[in-house]
């Protein structure tokens, strides 16, 4: 029993197999398997203060703190008191806590959720979620009689708990039979169910034990560039603090036994403290009054900052998307920044680029076309919304939202051609569709993918209508009459096979195979006599394809009765068995998908999306790469490229890696490589380095003559991943503008980006919208997912996320690129007042004979950080920008000095560091200069401690204020108040505080009582502070003013011309639209899912029949006066309308500004 009273069995070692009997407590309770209790929190009432603690003090800084905190109680090295670092500590352990805390306990609400919902027991010990995905159908035929499911007695074996969401393996014994039990017939702890009203079932998995815990480890935490570097800053700044606090404890050694012993009678040394003793005591007292060059609010700060950029993504409306609802959401808090940064984008094709909405377009039926609109000229005509569509006013059973202009194809059917009735039978029975008809004659289909919807729809449309399914059988409309054929398998579809078939028995009483899918897993099993017509489709299909079309094969086979029996009872062996299950059922599938006939092809249109050439366009002048890592064929990809004017007939060449053997490809990759870079072929290493610390060694950038492409599909893909390749490969892709992978698997997807992030030192975005782009999408240091027609998969795994690739252009170049700008400067705001601050204690250590006695009072100390400076900073934090949108979308060149960390590096921090030891000297040496044997106008002497340590500590406050307001671009009503309140408060807690009242209440506390309202009324103090403000300021401004002249970057040539146009918007301009020429490319349709196919056969979630047909079909007759024509659209697989017109789409910042134009860039 845990201590939350969950009863966590000890997980078995070795579990082989699992076992369970339904409805028999005693022999499942003998195997101790795990209770349906679930725990994803980590803290309860009594562990979360000892536990949190522990967590934030694996920090380094906090750590620091903490043993800094433990030196000030040491009467013998510490000089201030304990509050300067208790307060700063209490406060970022407080702050992160309650965010650990909040989380947490949205956590146990969850768990408490899970691990309380309702159950009915049918027995004692049997429960069962009132939700299903199927069943058996032995089981379903009880459906709900609680006195049958409760005298069940079935025992199931099945794999042990593992982490695998795609396949299950197990078997069902009952009565004597064993039946088959898959990934399609259990129900996933987590799953959302539809379309069905209860359920019973048997808990194989519980709790810890679910697939869906299994997969619950822990995430990779990503970090970004700018985290890397800060973490090797802070080691950097740890080091530098030892040095400083070793010269001032020699300084104290030897000023010691030089003068010490002047001072011993007003300052007695401590017995036993000798000179190389009291050097080593301050050692450790100066790195307590030297800390705060180590800051400890950094890190909340950055938080704090990465939280505010995350909910202007969230909050941004020109990223919602009106017509799925969908806004763009931050998923994470902690890589603003990195959105800045990005050199590599690696994005999926279906669902990405294209809007994933399939259309039937053109087909091709026993070597004829249907499709092409031609005028009575016979010349090839343009479809447009007038030209004439076909009238389905003859099947009352049409989608009236499919359009289609060829006249010819709807004339074949009425001549009854039996290849052109085959072609769309197999359409109509060859799939996992599932139909929903609540009223009659309305049909809702529900499709495993886009394609299979569009293709069902267009056999509908011609006359062969899919009505309804059972487990056992197809019903569909033929022409007007209904016949329902019997189903006796489906060869379903994956990833390796790409193809799928059923076995149906006809109402005649033939048996017949018909298959679809990729053309070359078609061709591979076709019968000889089909060599003619293949040769004719082929023609077909590259000229689909060279459209952008997607393309598949159709074929069939009839069988003979005995061999089918055969393969029946060889193919139920199969799939009951526990070992090697898909093996044995992928060799019997390749046993009888021989000697198909072919009967054609089709060919389905997915849109590009709204605006992805032109995001395309400028992302590439941001300097950024896009690959396209696709599962499509070849054709497909190129043609989608020139569709997105990432591949243009104008490239000096496109290079087509397709070998299937490793020296082919690296011949391929060599001879690409030789024909961009000549003569350097020799010089080239393309083998895999390492540097000292065993990393592989960084691909630095090559510059080429010229613009290339290249297109590499998965085969050869495969070899240039090897190790003794991935480096030409690399070298040979980065020379090119575009590059195109296709056919490639998720895994592959993965690799390639890995492989860059590798061996180059650049940041990478993956974008994707299906389950086969997550592998990718959690390889990239940015994942970005599209909520498009694949589900939620790809965005559940990403860190941002949205409706329309477009949106990625304002992602990067505003969001991101003002996160960067906004955190780079804060970083170099930050560290230039903690170091001036604290670089001021090291000069005054000369001038106090290394007594380790602070410059400041300690309130000051203590308040410097989180309150004097800490407002301002995150005010220039959250709101600056050194250009608006529009401006970012005219000149995407702003975004190229992220990617080469221009804002925020070691050498900028060096910059930083030398501004502070210039800032330090200057406040240091002035004040004390001014106050050395000064008077009051009065004639009082003012030259004393106190007094120079408030206009020291006035002179830093107002400079580094200064500071910050040449820093900020972009000045808001709250970056106003967050500066002059902050000077307002400095004076209004520096005045309380040196008041007579303070000192009386907390005389030990508060002894500068009167210093302030005695300094700061004279002349020459003030001066002084202006003499000051400016020393320190006029470097700064002339440094910026020589640089803007002499060396101009991109942000100041812009921001120049936004100061010339005085913020007046530029004038509109329409954008011309591109226009492409390709040559002939080929194209392949299907999704990468797993089909249905099981679910379809398994009985007893489909009871409803077909409902009777009672209107009949207009007879077909000769059409006159027709313009045989060739394209539809109108599948929707959420089942709403689809509008002929184009959505409307908001005007781009890009198509306002492109006209406005600087010769200089």
């Amino acid at each position: 029993m845990s201590f939350f009273g969950l009863n966590y069995a000890k997980k078995k070692e070795n579990e082989l197999e699992r076992r369970l009997r339904a409805n028999d407590r005693e022999y499942n309770l003998s195997f101790k398997y795990a209770t349906n209790a679930i725990k994803t929190s980590k803290y309860n009432t009594f562990n979360f203060l000892p536990l949190n603690l522990f967590e934030q003090f694996q920090r380094i800084a906090n750590a620091y703190f903490l043993i800094l905190l433990i030196l000030q109680v040491i009467p013998a090295i510490s000089s201030l008191s304990w509050f300067t670092t208790v307060v700063p500590l209490v406060l970022v352990l407080s702050v992160t806590a309650v965010k650990d805390a909040t989380d947490d306990i949205n956590r146990h609400r969850s768990d408490n959720q899970v691990n309380n919902r309702k159950v009915t027991v049918l027995i004692d010990g049997d429960e069962t979620n009132l939700k299903v995905k199927q069943a058996v159908t032995v089981t379903g035929d009880m459906g709900d009689n609680i006195h049958n499911l409760a005298l069940f007695s079935g025992e199931v074996s099945c794999e042990p708990p593992n982490s695998r969401l795609d396949r299950f393996t197990g078997t069902l014994t009952y009565a004597g039979q064993k039946y088959s039990l898959d990934n399609d017939k259990i129900l996933l702890r987590g799953c959302t169910l539809r379309n069905t009203e209860w359920c019973f079932g048997l808990v194989l998995f519980g709790g810890p034990e679910t697939k869906l815990m299994q997969n619950c480890g822990k995430t990779t935490f990503k970090r970004t560039s700018i985290d890397r570097l800060m973490n090797v800053l802070v080691l950097c700044i740890f080091g530098f603090l030892a040095f400083m606090c070793t010269i001032l404890a020699i300084g104290n050694r030897i000023w010691e036994q030089l003068w010490g012993s002047e001072f011993t009678a007003f300052l007695p040394r401590q017995g036993g403290v000798d000179t190389p003793f009291s050097g080593f005591l301050t050692f450790w007292s100066y790195v307590i009054i030297l800390n705060t060059v180590v800051p400890i609010s950094l890190y909340i700060s950055v938080e704090v900052i990465r939280l505010g950029n995350s909910f202007y993504i969230d909050w941004d409306r020109k990223m919602y998307h009106a017509s799925s609802d969908t806004p763009a959401k931050a998923r994470t808090t902690t890589l603003n920044e990195e959105l800045g940064q990005i050199k590599y984008i690696f994005s999926d094709k279906t669902g990405t680029l294209t809007q994933n909405i399939m259309t039937f377009n053109k087909c091709s039926i026993n070597g004829k076309s249907y499709g092409e609109v031609f005028g009575y000229t016979g010349q090839r005509q343009e479809i447009n919304e007038h030209t004439e569509t076909v009238d389905w006013s003859f099947n009352p059973l049409a989608d009236h939202h499919f359009f289609f202009h060829d006249h010819s194809l709807v004339e074949a059917l009425k001549l009854e051609s039996p290849e052109v009735q085959s072609f769309f039978r197999l359409l109509a029975l060859c799939h996992t569709v599932m139909a929903e008809e609540k009223i009659e004659g309305e049909l809702l289909y529900q499709a495993q993918s886009p394609d299979e919807g569009a293709l069902v729809t267009a056999a509908r449309n011609f006359g062969f209508v899919f009505r309804s399914r059972t487990p056992e059988s197809v019903t569909i409309v033929e022409m007007g009459e209904q016949h329902s054929y019997e189903l006796l398998a489906i060869l379903d579809f994956n990833n390796v096979r790409k193809r799928m078939s059923v076995i149906v028995r006809s109402p005649e009483g033939k048996l017949c195979l018909y298959c679809k899918g990729a053309d070359t897993m078609v061709y591979e099993r076709l019968d000889q006599s089909c060599t003619k017509l293949m040769d004719v489709t082929t023609e077909h299909l590259n000229e689909f394809a060279g459209e952008g079309l997607r393309t598949l094969a159709l074929a069939y086979k009839d069988l003979d009765e005995e061999y089918f029996s055969s393969w029946k009872q060889r193919h139920h062996e199969a799939s009951t068995a526990l070992e090697d299950r898909e093996d044995k059922l992928d060799l019997l599938y390749e046993e009888i998908e021989k000697d198909l006939m072919l009967l054609g092809a089709t060919a389905i249109e997915d849109k590009l999306q709204d605006g992805v050439p032109q995001t395309i366009e400028q992302l590439a002048k941001a300097d950024i790469k896009i690959w396209v890592l696709t599962g499509d064929k070849q054709e497909t990809a190129e043609n989608i490229g020139y569709s997105c004017n990432m591949l243009r007939e104008e490239m000096n060449d496109i290079f087509v890696v397709s070998a299937n053997n490793s020296d082919d490809v690296r011949q391929e990759l060599r001879n690409a490589w030789s024909t961009m870079k000549p003569g350097a072929e020799e010089e080239a290493n393309f083998m895999p380095e390492r540097t000292l610390g065993n990393k592989p060694k960084v691909v630095r950038d090559e510059e080429v003559n010229g613009e290339y492409g290249l297109v590499i599909n998965g085969h050869s893909l495969a070899y240039a991943l090897e190790r003794s390749m991935e480096l030409l490969f690399l070298r040979t892709a980065c020379l090119c503008k575009t590059v195109i992978c296709c056919r490639v698997t998720p895994l592959q997807k993965a690799q390639v980006v890995e492989l860059v992030k590798k061996y180059k030192q650049a940041v990478t975005l993956a974008i994707g919208d299906g389950a086969n782009d997550v592998s990718m999408i959690k390889a990239a240091h940015i994942g970005v997912g599209i909520s498009g027609q694949e589900g939620m998969q790809a965005v559940l795994s990403s860190d941002y996320s949205f409706a329309q690739f477009r949106f990625l252009e304002r992602l990067l170049l505003v969001h991101g690129r003002w996160s960067y700008l906004r955190m780079c400067k804060f970083l170099r705001y930050f560290f230039y007042k903690n170091f001036t601050f604290t670089f001021v204690h090291f000069w005054y250590a000369f001038f106090c004979g290394f007594s380790a006695q602070t410059v400041y009072d300690e309130w000051f100390i203590t308040l410097y950080n989180l309150v004097y400076t800490a407002l301002p900073v995150l005010g220039m934090s959250l709101f600056d920008q050194d250009v608006n949108d529009m401006w970012s979308f005219q000149h995407p060149q702003l975004y190229v000095p992220g990617q080469l960390n221009q804002y925020f590096s070691k050498t900028a921090f060096f910059k930083c560091a030398l501004h502070s030891v210039y800032s330090s000297v200057v406040l240091f040496f002035i004040p004390y200069a001014a106050m050395y044997d000064t008077v009051r106008d009065d004639g009082r002497d003012i030259a004393d401690y106190q007094s120079f340590a408030l206009l020291a500590q006035t002179c830093l406050v107002i400079t580094v204020c200064i500071q910050l307001c040449l820093d900020m671009s972009y000045w808001t009503v709250v970056n106003h108040f967050f500066v002059w309140g902050s000077l307002a408060m400095y004076f209004t807690v520096t005045f309380t505080m040196y008041s007579n009242g303070t000192y009386l209440i907390f005389p030990a506390s508060f002894p500068f009582i009167g210093t302030a309202r005695n300094s700061l009324n004279q002349p020459n103090v003030w001066l002084t502070i202006l003499l000051t403000s400016i020393l320190c300021v006029l470097p700064v401004l002339a440094y910026r003013f020589l640089l803007i002249q002499l060396r101009p970057t991109i942000n100041d040539k812009v921001m120049f011309k936004v100061r010339q146009a005085k913020a007046a918007p530029p004038p509109l301009a329409s954008r011309a639209r591109i226009r492409h020429t390709s040559t002939r490319r080929s194209g392949y349709a299907f999704s990468h899912a797993a089909g249905y196919g099981d679910l379809v056969t398994s009985n007893c979630f489909l009871r409803s029949h077909a409902i009777t047909l009672t209107t009949t079909f207009t007879p077909l007759g000769r059409t006159t006066g027709f313009s045989p024509t060739g394209r539809s659209a109108g599948y929707s697989p959420t089942g709403n309308a689809l509008n002929s017109r184009p959505q409307d789409v908001e005007v781009t910042s890009l198509q306002m500004y492109h006209m406005m134009r600087d010769p200089a860039f």
